[in-house]
């Protein structure tokens, strides 16, 4: 089994604001059928990236967003699927339900430990 990332960005979604509630709600069915399938890891939408803070290496803390960031993401979901092509068979519903486009990303594979 593989890990994929399916995401989307601050703004993919132009919705008007009379419909989100249906967009939730065909989201949120599509987590149900991945989570029946056992594909589903976690997931959900992010708050505003203006609320982020930011940790940086040396440890010091910065309220808001990483200024060198130039898109910043919105929501995501986790799923554990066989291939690449079941991982985009789950994108394909969700951008369904959701209306926009979604970034689908391998994880690295982990070592066996």
């Amino acid at each position: 089994m593989s890990k994929f990332l399916i995401s989307f960005a601050e703004g993919a979604m132009k919705i008007p604001e009379e419909e989100i509630p249906g967009v939730v709600e065909a989201a949120h069915a599509v987590v149900e059928k991945a989570r029946a399938a056992d594909a589903w890891l976690l997931g959900g939408g992010l708050m505003h990236h203006e609320l982020a803070t930011v940790v940086h290496p040396d440890g010091t803390i910065a309220e808001g967003p990483d200024p060198e960031r130039h898109s910043h993401l919105a929501g995501f979901g986790v799923v554990d699927v066989e291939s690449l092509e079941d991982a985009l068979e789950w994108a394909a519903t969700f951008a369904a339900a959701c209306r926009c486009v979604l970034e689908v990303r391998e994880f690295v594979p982990e070592p066996n430990l």
